[in-house]
């Protein structure tokens, strides 16, 4: 494979793992999920490649804080001249779960998969797993693999085990485990939409159209090579928008919308499939060759299913929120950052979402348009399939790739996006057919004296579909504060306060606080602890602090609420409002 070949060696600040040393083939675990005691046990078999000549023992390491213990590691076999060691179920330990949803628990995301399997916790070691997952019978146990049949636990006749196996190598970030009361829906001829019963028929209506999205990104990017597409619900507390675990995407139950209009959450985690899971960034501080690339087949997805409008409007749309992410000066804000010594929950941002999308968008502007640069990366995932990549590899590519074209590569300031803080160096000329609707009220709001507040009516916003409406509400929060009276006028006309859209409502209850609206801080305090979501919780809470009144309520509400959130989520918006410990 071409990218083995070229593939060079990158240490990863983000792992203590030898990688240089060895890597990680394959995984053989087996895991008995015991909730009386909160307690995840197991034992697992690792396949391991030597890469060097004197490699002979693995290093033994207690950390308190992952709440992992390895016992010592007896070699089983040692094959020199298969370059392969293999240790079979000698690795035994014991995780204490970190969290538990009402019967339903997950691990996940960068390097905490070293909190619950030993593991070479670095996405540049990619493998293949197979596994046993002991559970009481009445529960269901799902994971990042194909099902593989279940039998009756020989040792405890309440017990089922659950069998899993994953033939395609992939990073450990990307195992994943769920146990719960789950109910599922058959939605294509590869998927599946599993959640606890409340949801199940809601959410299968809401993702009806994902066979539709999973062939047009077969069509952009290339055969999907995983088998099994589902998607599972997960609990309220869930902090992101979704998570890209193969054969199982992750899904916060925010975008059950009722209405379809926040199932383009499932285009980006489909996506993944190729860009992030087949071709994945060598360590984390190219983390941007995974999501920029991953944002970019999302709105060509949009473009293919609806129009190149509606991609126009989420670019617009994306520059908005890189616009608002953290400190212009911040090295974390570089697409390409430092990430020695920097904890990589703590690094988690827009940046390599919307600068990576703006560079990628910027490219295709300079190169011939989206037909052309989708040549591009479709291409770019052949080559790097199954493997991993810096982002000087990817440029290397992009310039044997375009070699024509070279004189306009070499004219990008390649500097100034990769290894600069702040905005993206160039911004980008945006369509705005859509968006021109969104601005026109936006401004007529900002401009209204007292008197014109009768000219508003409920026709305003029923012009506008969903995404123009959450459009029109980011717009909003990027002017000064309404006065008072403007946002009960709003509410009196537009019925903003039983929205179910969770986008809508997030801003919404945003302008309400900054109007100091004191009958909106419930609400959104309430929006902020009845589900988990960072994009919402964390925004929620500092609106609420920053209305001085209302601080030591944020705080009284978040110290209450604090132990049922996500421990990422609960770290952060503890930092968010200035607590320490």
């Amino acid at each position: 494979m071409f990218s083995a070949l070229i593939m060079t060696p990158v240490s990863d600040p983000s792992s203590f793992s030898t990688v240089s040393k060895c890597a990680t083939k394959h995984l053989n675990l087996i895991y008995h999920v015991d909730f009386d005691k909160r307690v995840l046990k197991g034992k697992v078999a690792l396949t391991l490649e030597v890469l060097e000549d004197k490699f002979s023992s693995l290093v033994q390491f207690s950390s308190a804080s992952a709440k992992l213990s390895l016992c010592l590691l007896d070699l089983i076999r040692f094959d020199r001249s298969a370059n392969y060691i293999a240790f079979k179920t000698i690795v035994y330990f014991f995780v204490c779960l970190f969290f538990i949803y009402s019967n339903c628990f997950c691990l996940q995301q960068a390097t905490h998969c070293r909190s619950m399997i030993p593991c070479q916790d670095s996405p540049s070691v990619k493998h293949t797993y197979y596994a046993q997952v002991s559970v009481p019978k009445e529960l269901v146990a799902l994971m990042s693999a194909l099902h593989d049949g279940q039998v009756p636990d020989p040792s405890d006749s309440s017990r089922v085990i659950y069998r899993f196996r994953q033939p395609v190598p992939m990073p450990s970030y990307l195992i994943a485990i769920v146990v719960g009361a789950l109910e599922s829906r058959k939605i294509g001829p590869r998927s599946r939409v599993w959640s606890e019963k409340e949801n199940v028929d809601e959410a299968a209506f809401e993702f009806s159209e994902t066979e539709t999205m999973l062939k047009t990104a077969e069509s952009l990017a290339g055969p999907y090579v995983w088998g099994q597409y589902d998607l599972l619900v997960m609990p309220p507390s869930f902090p992101y928008g979704g998570m890209e675990n193969p054969c199982l995407t992750f899904v916060t139950p925010t975008v059950l919308a009722g209405d379809k209009s926040l199932a383009g959450v499932i285009a980006h985690e489909i996506s993944h499939s190729w860009t992030g899971n087949l071709v994945t960034n060598r360590n984390w501080e190219h983390f941007w060759l995974n999501e920029g690339h991953t944002v970019y087949i999302e709105r060509m997805i949009a473009r293919c299913m609806e129009s190149e409008h509606l991609r126009q409007f989420k670019g617009i749309g994306g520059w908005k929120e890189l616009q608002e992410s953290f400190g212009a000066n911040n090295v974390l804000t570089n697409l390409v950052p430092n990430l020695h010594e920097v904890d990589t929950d703590e690094a988690f941002s827009s940046v390599p979402y919307e600068k990576g999308f703006a560079l990628l968008y910027h490219l295709e502007e300079l190169l011939g348009g989206p037909e052309v640069f989708m040549g591009f990366v479709k291409s770019y995932i052949q080559l790097f399939a199954y493997g991993t990549v810096t982002t000087e590899e990817w440029k290397n590519y992009l310039f044997t790739y375009f070699k024509d074209k070279v004189d306009i590569l070499n004219k990008v300031d390649w500097n100034a996006w990769m290894h600069t803080p702040g905005m993206a160096p160039v911004k980008p000329k945006y369509d705005t057919t859509m968006a021109d609707a969104c601005t026109a009220l936006c401004q007529r709001w900002v401009k209204a004296k007292e008197e014109d507040l009768a000219s508003f009516t409920e026709e305003d916003v029923k012009k506008l579909n969903s995404p123009q409406l959450i459009e029109f509400m980011a717009l909003l929060l990027q002017e000064e504060p309404l006065p008072l009276s403007h946002v009960k006028k709003m509410q009196e006309v537009y019925q903003l306060n039983s929205v179910k859209n969770a986008e809508v409502r997030f801003r919404w209850l945003r302008i309400c606080v900054r109007a100091h609206w004191e009958e909106a801080v419930p609400l959104a305090l309430k929006m902020a602890t009845e589900q988990g979501r960072m994009k919402f919780t964390r925004p929620l809470f500092k609106e609420v602090y920053n209305f001085s009144k209302y601080s030591d309520k944020a705080l009284n509400t978040f110290k209450e609420n604090r132990g049922a959130l996500h421990p990422v989520t609960a770290m952060l918006v503890a930092k968010d409002l200035k607590i320490n410990g």
